[in-house]
């Protein structure tokens, strides 16, 4: 039987508890590594997602919506853990908020949607950066969108901005930390068959989601998963700094 390709690592999912993020996790472990699932506010979920790979990983909790919730998630995950090899920015929220919305409503998505999709993340990769250089390099997978490539919907405009700048962010550190042994990769799907989606296709239907997808339909979160997976073997060092489509066609570059 071959050697699992990511036997001994220890890799940190952020909003692991469900969708995308609890595929990868088990996408993870399949592969033989040891994720770290962070939950913010679904233990239930966390802990069944831990039964389900057979208790080999950590669960740590932390809000991610509060200014300091990723500096507190990095110290437990390294106290857990120890060395941390890997870390996929997945956790994300999208706001609605139109732009007849009253100032402070305007503002307050705004920075709740940045402070959960991006500042944290940019907060988790500088530890991350920190202890790779420490110990002798690392990966950073930032789960990113079609929406940061092509622009957004109107009702959700800082959805779209959030994931433009994280998108710019692995970059940055792709071209300033691949020396220190530092690999940094976007994934940027379009729609995946999530909760979020369903909530999308219950409003507005299916068709207005699938509509300028040549495939037709969704990605499903194994995917997603399988690419994360791949991305974090040791022998894939050259995709640092891409960003890897997962849309159908509906965006291509």
């Amino acid at each position: 039987m071959p050697m699992k390709p990511l036997a001994g690592q220890n890799v940190l999912v952020t909003g692991a508890s469900g969708g995308i993020g609890a595929a990868i996790v088990t996408g993870l472990a399949e592969a033989g590594a040891r994720p770290i699932i962070h939950f913010g506010r679904d233990r239930t979920g966390a802990e069944a997602l831990l039964a389900r790979i057979s208790g080999e990983g950590f669960l740590v909790q932390a809000d991610l919506s509060e200014p300091g919730g990723a500096f507190q998630l990095w110290r437990q995950a390294e106290t857990l853990a120890g060395r941390i090899h890997a870390v996929v920015n997945n956790a994300g929220i999208r706001t609605e908020v139109t732009i007849d919305a009253d100032p402070q409503a305007w503002v307050d998505a705004w920075k709740k949607e940045f402070q959960v999709n991006f500042f944290a993340a940019a907060d988790l990769c500088k530890e991350a950066i920190r202890h790779f250089k420490a110990h002798g390099g690392g990966r950073v997978i930032n789960m990113a969108s079609r929406a940061g490539q092509r622009g957004y919907a109107a009702d959700a405009l800082p959805y779209g901005a959030t994931k433009a700048a994280l998108i710019n962010l692995t970059k940055s550190i792709a071209r300033s930390f691949a020396g220190d042994g530092v690999v940094a990769i976007a994934i940027a799907p379009g729609w995946v068959q999530t909760d979020m989606a369903d909530n999308f296709v219950e409003k507005f239907g299916k068709q207005a989601a699938v509509a300028d997808i040549p495939l037709g339909e969704m990605a499903q979160p194994s995917e997603i998963a399988e690419l994360v997976a791949f991305a974090l073997r040791p022998s894939q060092r050259s995709l640092n700094g891409a960003t890897l489509d997962v849309n159908g066609g509906s965006y291509i570059r």
